[in-house]
């Protein structure tokens, strides 16, 4: 039987940089839980660890973006999700885009736009339902980055358990 590792890399899941903005600080992240959820209206859900520094910015502005990354930006994942918001300014270096809302990365291949709606506590993470009010496809020649496609770089081999 396979472990939970190998299993649950082979779920499909794309690679995003969720990024927010608010009293005049910005953060971003490095996520891989992040999907659609429904139609009507637009919804998604996206996972996300309260421990982190852009989830504090995320529930005082209600808002946040869902940058969905290109194939070949693995160092752009590294840097937004190997980094701690607490002690580097994420952003220092990355072309943004001017926007009134949550920063959004110039070179990502599309964006949302969101606003929460609801959110509910999920073992170590919260999960986060949001209104998608707003996006755009950058690159639309470019295929996604895959979570499967980045190995163990954010060293979460070791925080599944070894069997079920």
């Amino acid at each position: 039987m396979s472990s939970p590792v190998e299993l649950f890399r082979r779920l499909t899941a794309g690679v995003y940089v969720i990024t927010s903005a608010a009293g005049g600080k910005t953060g971003g992240f490095t996520a891989a839980w992040a999907m659609q959820v429904s139609f009507d209206p637009l919804l998604v859900a996206v996972s996300i660890n309260p421990g982190n520094v852009t989830w504090e910015l995320i529930e005082k502005s209600r808002r946040f973006a869902i940058n969905v990354l290109e194939s070949e930006q693995h160092e752009l994942a590294r840097h937004f999700g190997l980094q701690s918001g607490r002690t580097v300014n994420k952003f220092e270096g990355v072309p943004t885009l001017q926007t009134a809302g949550p920063p959004i990365l110039a070179d990502a291949l599309a964006w949302l736009d969101c606003q929460i709606d609801h959110q509910a506590p999920a073992g170590d993470h919260l999960v986060v339902i949001a209104r998608v009010v707003g996006g755009d496809v950058l690159n639309p020649k470019a295929s996604p980055l895959r979570y499967a496609d980045t190995g163990n770089m954010d060293g979460s081999a070791a925080l599944y358990p070894r069997v079920f």
